[in-house]
């Protein structure tokens, strides 16, 4: 490919930078304002000005080449000090603002996230916040989000985990359950019960219980004659009224133990947890609504009674 000696643009360098991220010319042009035969023109000029492809290309997909790769790379280094020095100059650090895109488990999303964040959009008042309650994983770049709270760690090494709790857990079913089925008081017992199941998005699996029985940790699979997909709060309402027992999270479960709805079983085989985690991508820059947001929510979720939060 011959070589040309007019000097790059920057405009050129973003445009394949953003297609590089996004696998996609269209896609790309939609996030810059700009029309797919543009991008592709200036895709173009930096191949002629290089002598490379940079791009393989198909009916449906652009994938990088070696080259290509190599570029991005160097590129996307280059194009992130170029905005930390315009954030800098131009004092944007200071002010959080803008549009926040938040992915977040449905249980968390209700009892967690949307009864703090009120003092978020109070406190920035520049900033606007959308939030995906989904119980799913995410792709950060085909999606859109700035961030993504969790269930456990990633096994995803490019993303960064920041943790929020370690939340507690409880088997707790409905007064009139007991008073017809009976109280369970050892793990041997829970084989007589109904025991309400959620199966895990990820897996298409029912969540094992989390126990402790003489000390030792360990995973039970009750029989289940209910199993609940997608959301799980369909196990506490189902517990609520009256057709099982349900292990959920003491911070879902809590109100509707005070109204007497549930009553807490088998305490001395409870004390597990599992965490919960913020997650971004570990080579994206941080905007300063994100940190903002980052920053406001552990310390939030922190302050409250009863909970154990990480850094």
């Amino acid at each position: 490919m011959a070589r040309d000696s007019r000097p790059v643009q920057l405009g050129s360098i973003e445009s394949f930078c953003k297609a590089a991220e996004l696998g996609s010319f269209t896609a790309a042009a939609s996030h810059l304002g700009l029309t797919p035969a543009a991008v592709s023109r200036s895709v173009g000029r930096l191949e002629a000005r290089l002598g490379v492809r940079l791009f393989a290309r198909t009916t449906r997909r652009i994938r990088l080449t070696d080259d290509g790769q190599a570029y991005y790379e160097e590129c996307r280094q280059a194009l992130a000090q170029i905005e930390a020095a315009e954030r800098s100059i131009a004092g944007q650090q200071r002010e959080p603002a803008g549009l926040l895109r938040l992915s977040v488990p449905t249980t968390y999303a209700h009892y967690r996230v949307l009864p703090m964040l009120p003092r978020f959009t109070e406190r920035y008042p520049a900033v606007k916040v959308e939030l995906h309650i989904a119980n799913r994983n995410i792709d950060f770049v085909e999606e859109g989000h700035d961030l993504a709270i969790r269930l456990g760690q990633p096994r995803d090494a490019t993303l960064v985990a920041r943790l929020l709790e370690h939340a507690s857990l409880g088997i707790f079913a409905a007064p009139d359950y007991l008073r017809r089925r009976g109280t369970p008081r050892s793990v041997a017992e829970l084989a007589a019960h109904d025991c309400v199941a959620f199966v895990l998005p990820s897996t298409g699996r029912p969540v094992p219980w989390v126990l402790r029985d003489d000390g030792v940790d360990i995973d039970v699979h009750p029989d289940s004659r209910l199993r609940v997909l997608e959301d799980p709060l369909g196990c506490l309402g189902y517990a609520r009224a009256g057709g099982g027992l349900v292990q959920m999270y003491h911070f879902i479960a809590e109100e509707s133990v005070r109204r007497g709805e549930l009553v807490e079983l088998m305490q001395a085989h409870g004390g597990r947890s599992r965490p919960f985690s913020i997650l971004y991508p570990r080579n994206r820059h941080l905007s300063a609504r994100v940190r903002a947001f980052v920053d406001f929510l552990v310390q939030a979720v922190g302050s409250t009674p009863g909970l154990s939060a990480g850094n």
